[in-house]
């Protein structure tokens, strides 16, 4: 049974549970949970938001590659941040569509100490994949990682810092 957009921004402004966010995964459309991104109940947003990361490929593949960039680029919230960073890190990059406004945030939110781990693990995955395109830009990675070596970042960035170091022949 299809929920009314009102209907179902009402069940996500509570506070719900894993299971609840599965069913409205299962239950919803894409696109539905998508225009709530930018509802003015952040409640709301995030509850969208993370139910849309419980969807599948399909559907997260579906979903709009700029405006969920341009959301990225927009938001103040981290944890919506993050739930959009993981629904990108989903899609497909294309070569020649790539936007370096995005990239050139992904380069500075991976060694961004304000970012939370998450959102910073997410934009080193992300610019890792955008700069394996192109060489000049995997250089420029490659030295962005190189003076991430600080004992600032948690173990878990520190450990992708180290396998990504390692997948580029780097010690």
């Amino acid at each position: 049974m299809s929920l009314s957009i009102e209907e179902l921004r009402e069940q996500l402004a509570s506070r719900i549970g894993i299971d609840e966010v599965r069913r409205v995964a299962k239950d919803t459309a894409p696109q539905q949970l998508f225009s709530l991104f930018y509802d003015s109940d952040e409640r709301v947003a995030r509850n969208a938001a993370w139910a849309l990361t419980h969807q599948d490929d399909g559907a997260v593949a579906m979903l709009p590659h700029d405006q969920l960039i341009n959301f990225v680029l927009s938001t103040s919230n981290s944890s919506l941040r993050r739930l959009a960073l993981s629904l990108l890190e989903r899609q497909v990059f294309v070569e020649e569509d790539l936007r370096t406004d995005f990239l050139d945030f992904c380069l500075f939110g991976m060694k961004s100490l304000d970012e939370p781990p998450g959102v910073q693990s997410l934009c080193m995955k992300l610019a890792h994949r955008m700069c394996g395109c192109y060489p000049e830009l995997q250089h420029e990675f490659d030295e962005t990682l190189s003076m991430m070596q600080a004992e600032s970042y948690t173990p878990a960035v520190r450990g992708l810092i180290r396998r990504l170091r390692k997948m580029n022949g780097k010690r």
